[in-house]
């Protein structure tokens, strides 16, 4: 390791600065006299590679170092010593740039968690790249953050979002979230929460489910579209955490009123009255809901219609993925042709529509083309079909009613359909497309997917994995009375 900056010569000090701004201007100049503008006998000498292993080596060896910094941590009683080249880190730290602007020698003081990664951001801050593992990535980009390196921190987010899927024992998206609502990234923390919503139940049996913030927890339970296999589902692992956590009776309560109990059969309900320890200690703040529950299945949807408002969440199911709401579908080599299939769901949630069924006829084409893109005849001979390439074509999935009734008065149906992809050995959901009634079809659906390709991402062992699922949601007809 060299010997502490503070003494070196001035002229030693600044002859390393000049090699080091050297060095990088003589690469610079050799990227630009390649582009010769067309001339045939133009070449690219790229020595980048040599490039970066010498400034590995100034790193490594402490070669001409004109600063030094020593990273304090409460971890350990020896400071971590650096020596380092006040250019380099100028160049990618306005905070070094600063810190190194009057004096050579710079103490840092580091909790442990970014100490430990302190080697890692200084080789970044002269090679321009480093590798990180899922509990690395938190503290790289407080390092980021802290010394302003905007660079790396949009490529510790970015790394962030990417891996949302990954595995890891003890997870990682809740932890994530949280760091994102403190630091205010708010891409970072949208997409946290969006894999929570359309993954919630591989969460809710994992072991980040205990670290859900409150006020993570009530976000999620006013979202429409978590998937999960049953509201009952929901209010158990609701359950749990509320017995783990122990919150004030206020939060408690705040989060039962959030279970949406019409979602849960009249059965189910009288089980969880009976059974459920939290339920009976905050009967007071939910009697009412589970009263109107009760009223819900007992009555039919136009009468309690004329009584109640069914247009507001509680009564707006979430997607739910037992066999009663809808049905999966896994098509095999859907680059091929043209597949149709259909299933059968319940009317409504409440139960006084239990026992009527909706048949639902499926098809999709994973080539379908938009009319501007279809073969055109002409009277001309020169030109009588419009050439037309198979990869102008889109997939396209189209949900209709195989029937119609009276009973469908008064209910109309969302329809949405998740698109599972496989993740580190898990399959996931990537994408959610919802529509209404008015529409037989999601106009984006796989605008994007090259289903073509064996390699897709969204294809499972050549096979596209769909889940459809038909929410049935219930209008007034008739004014609520007062």
């Amino acid at each position: 390791m060299a010997r502490l900056t503070g003494t070196r010569p001035v002229a030693t000090r600044r002859w390393g600065c000049a090699a080091a701004f050297l060095l990088l201007l003589l690469t610079v100049q050799a990227a630009q006299k390649a582009d010769f503008s067309g001339d045939s006998t133009a070449a690219t000498i790229n020595h980048s590679l040599t490039l970066l292993q010498r400034l590995q080596e100034l790193l490594q060896n402490g070669n001409s170092s004109d600063s030094v910094l020593r990273v304090r941590s409460a971890a350990s009683d020896e400071p971590k010593v650096f020596h380092t080249h006040q250019l380099l880190l100028s160049l990618q730290s306005e905070v070094f740039e600063s810190l190194l602007r009057n004096q050579s020698v710079v103490t840092l003081h580091e909790p442990p968690e970014t100490a430990a990664l302190f080697e890692k951001f200084i080789r970044y801050l002269y090679c321009g790249g480093v590798s990180i593992l899922l509990h690395q990535a938190i503290p790289m980009h407080q390092l980021a953050s802290k010394y302003r390196v905007w660079g790396l921190q949009r490529g510790v987010a970015e790394y962030m979002r990417t891996h949302l899927a990954s595995e890891s024992s003890q997870g990682h998206v809740v932890g994530w979230y949280h760091y994102a609502v403190r630091v205010g990234d708010a891409a970072l923390q949208e997409s946290c929460l969006q894999f929570l919503a359309w993954n919630l139940s591989a969460v809710l049996g994992s072991a980040e489910w205990g670290s859900v913030s409150v006020e993570l927890l009530l976000l999620l339970l006013e979202r429409s579209d978590l998937v999960l296999h049953s509201e009952l589902e929901l209010y158990t692992a609701v359950e749990g955490w509320l017995s783990r956590r122990q919150p004030e009776a206020p939060v408690a309560e705040r989060v039962l009123r959030a279970i949406r109990y019409p979602m849960i059969a009249p059965s189910q309900l009288f089980r969880l009255q009976a059974q459920s320890a939290v339920l009976a200690r905050h009967r007071g703040a939910v009697q009412d809901l589970l009263f109107q529950a009760f009223q819900f299945h007992a009555a039919s949807p136009l009468h309690f219609a004329k009584y109640f408002d069914v247009n507001c969440s509680m009564f707006l199911p979430r997607n739910y993925l037992a066999p009663s709401w809808g049905s999966q579908w896994v098509i095999t080599n859907p680059a091929r042709d043209d597949r149709s299939t259909s299933f059968q769901t319940q009317l409504g949630p409440s139960s006084h529509d239990a026992g009527k069924r909706v048949t639902w006829n499926v098809l999709f084409s994973p080539r379908w083309l938009p009319v501007s893109l279809r073969p055109v005849y002409s009277d001309s001979v020169a030109g009588a079909i419009q050439p037309v390439r198979i990869e102008d074509g889109r997939p396209r999935l189209v949900i209709t009613p195989a029937m119609s009734s009276p009973d469908f008065a008064g209910v109309s149906f969302q329809k949405t359909v998740l698109v599972g992809v496989r993740q580190q050995g898990r399959v996931l959901v990537k994408h959610a497309y919802s529509f209404h009634q008015s529409s037989d079809e999601a106009a984006d659906f796989l605008a994007h997917a090259d289903l073509q390709k064996r390699t897709s991402e969204y294809l499972i062992d050549n096979s596209l994995h769909l889940h459809i699922i038909i929410k049935p949601v219930y209008h007034s007809l008739i004014k609520v009375k007062k």
